[in-house]
């Protein structure tokens, strides 16, 4: 078999000088056939050795008939049912290449993204704990939402998954975009759809932006993989070497990340986020004039203890209106509580567990109402003591006999 080189000269003599087959194999030292077999050619000559036989032959008639009768039985218990004492890497490599023939071949789409078209949601759980104060440290969900057509990336820490809270989330990342897209696409996330169904709230806040949830199917995760790998990404481009005093001071240093991380290149997309965003708005379904309900949301009767709780924490409230019903709204940032649509409280929001949070004001109210109480307790039992007894009236008992028209014999002591 000739060279390469000797066959690229062979065909360059001949086509481009014009040289004899005679005079080329004279002048390379190579039969007149050779010359003639690599013009022949348009492949330039390799060598490939001969297949060997594999020790998988001689069982690949009884793989086949396990094969069909499950498909998909793993390649160990294949070994185990036909004794196979050999390398377990060359009958699975032999398996690989014959269970097409049998489990047959699921092909996967190529997705395309148009623009407005899908928003993925996600949540990521950095491994680092976070200070909440009051001496406590938590791992916190960070919601994630990448646009599929622009892949623009945008996230934000929350405290806690329940409904209320990744609402707000989705809220305050839709705004930041200035349009929602037509379908935001979810994993079972418990408060989402855990159960394959949308949650009510989860229904009701897509309503109100006129857009749609789309519940991925069960164990599938590269249904919204562009979500997922930017979840990767987070962990290994903006994470390494940070640290954070705070969920506030976590969510400053991510804002302040985010628009490097959409300026970047994106190979699939050939471009950058940044420049494609206009055209993924453009598409996008304009925002409600009135923002949807989000945030945790209760009403509930203020005790006398004066605290209401939200998220496993106590809040104080005015105590001039215990007793009375009292609507509580706990946004990401705020406990707000109000009363006949005036405000009793208004705290920062502890993202800690099991605390007590207390206006100064209210205990200072409060110490003033037990004041007027006592004063008042005192002022009663002082009446109480000044005013005369009261004498009890004893009715004689024939009274109720006349009343009941009854009549008893004086000597006998029976009813007449």
């Amino acid at each position: 078999m000739i060279s390469v080189e000797d066959w690229a000269e062979i065909r360059r003599l001949h086509r481009a000088e014009r040289v004899p087959i005679k005079q080329i194999a004279r002048e390379l030292g190579i039969s007149k056939n050779t010359v003639k077999s690599a013009l022949a050619s348009n492949e330039p000559p390799s060598y490939r050795r001969a297949p060997k036989g594999s020790l998988v032959d001689a069982v690949e008639p009884e793989v086949r008939k396990l094969l069909r009768v499950d498909a998909k039985m793993p390649a160990t218990v294949i070994a185990e049912r036909i004794g196979w004492s050999h390398s377990l890497t060359i009958l699975k490599d032999r398996i690989r290449v014959i269970r097409p023939e049998y489990a047959g071949v699921d092909p996967a789409d190529r997705l395309v993204h148009e623009p407005g078209q899908a928003a993925q949601m996600d949540l990521w759980f950095p491994e680092p704990r976070i200070p909440v104060g009051f001496g406590q440290a938590a791992m916190l969900p960070v919601l994630v939402m990448t646009l599929t057509f622009s892949r623009f990336l945008s996230a934000v820490m929350l405290p806690s998954r329940q409904a209320g809270d990744l609402l707000a989330g989705m809220w305050q990342l839709i705004s930041q975009v200035g349009a929602v897209s037509k379908t935001l696409v979810w994993d079972r996330e418990a408060a989402i759809g855990g159960k394959g169904k949308v949650t009510q709230a989860a229904a009701a806040f897509a309503g109100t932006l006129a857009t749609r949830v789309v519940l991925a199917p069960p164990r599938d995760p590269e249904f919204k993989g562009m979500t997922e790998r930017n979840n990767q990404y987070l962990e290994t481009s903006f994470l390494p070497g940070r640290a954070f005093t705070s969920p506030a001071d976590f969510n400053a240093q991510l804002g302040d990340w985010l628009p490097r991380a959409n300026a970047r290149t994106v190979r699939s997309l050939g471009g950058r986020p940044i420049d494609v965003l206009d055209r993924d708005v453009a598409a996008m379904t304009a925002l409600p004039p009135h923002p949807p309900a989000t945030g945790l949301v209760s009403r509930v009767r203020l005790g006398r203890d004066y605290y209401v709780r939200v998220d496993s924490n106590d809040y104080s409230v005015d105590p001039r209106v215990i007793g009375r019903l009292v609507d509580v709204t706990a946004t990401l940032t705020r406990v707000i509580v109000v009363c006949d649509g005036n405000t009793v409280a208004d705290h920062d929001r502890c993202w800690a567990a099991g605390a007590v949070v207390t206006d100064p004001a209210h205990v200072e109210t409060a110490r003033g109402l037990r004041s007027l109480f006592s004063a008042a307790k005192r002022d009663r039992e002082r009446a109480d003591r000044g005013r005369p007894a009261q004498r009890v009236m004893f009715r004689d008992t024939a009274d109720y006999d006349d009343l009941f028209g009854v009549r008893f014999d004086p000597a006998t002591g029976e009813v007449a």
